[in-house]
């Protein structure tokens, strides 16, 4: 069910701190990289990428907003941020570019994140994975 959410979905909430600890919330477009890591494009200014940069500990969730009352599932995520390593930017575009709102376009070659491009590629690692049961209990799933 949790890797069909992702699968179904273009957008998820990224939830950030600041140093104080005072929480933000942001929708993102997304691409998950074999479930291990979901990348978004955004700008470092942007509030949830100052928030990364001072507290890179982030939660996540991804749901279907357009479904009936009582028939949504979610995904929630822990994970931690940060801006993609220049070394893995070649293939992590491209698997933005494949998977999120890009592929509605070119590829996004690496130069639209890097240098003096206001963008940059921001990577989340999963380190758990949780959904919801019938009850409303927090269930761990794995992502295999």
């Amino acid at each position: 069910m949790a890797t069909a959410i992702i699968d179904a979905n273009a957008y998820m909430t990224l939830a950030t701190a600041d140093a104080d600890g005072t929480p933000w919330a942001s929708p993102v477009w997304f691409a998950a990289d074999r479930y291990r890591q979901l990348l978004w494009v955004s700008r470092p200014a942007a509030r949830h990428s100052r928030n990364v940069a001072a507290r890179p500990d982030v939660g996540i969730v991804i749901f279907d907003s357009t479904v009936p009352e009582g028939q949504a599932q979610a995904v929630y995520l822990d994970a931690r941020a940060e801006p993609a390593a220049e070394a893995d930017l070649p293939r992590l575009m491209a698997v933005y570019s494949e998977r999120s709102v890009a592929r509605f376009d070119t590829p996004w070659p690496v130069a639209k994140v890097t240098g003096e491009a206001p963008l940059r590629l921001y990577v989340a690692t999963v380190r758990e994975v949780f959904v919801l049961d019938e009850d409303e209990q927090r269930m761990s799933v794995s992502l295999e």
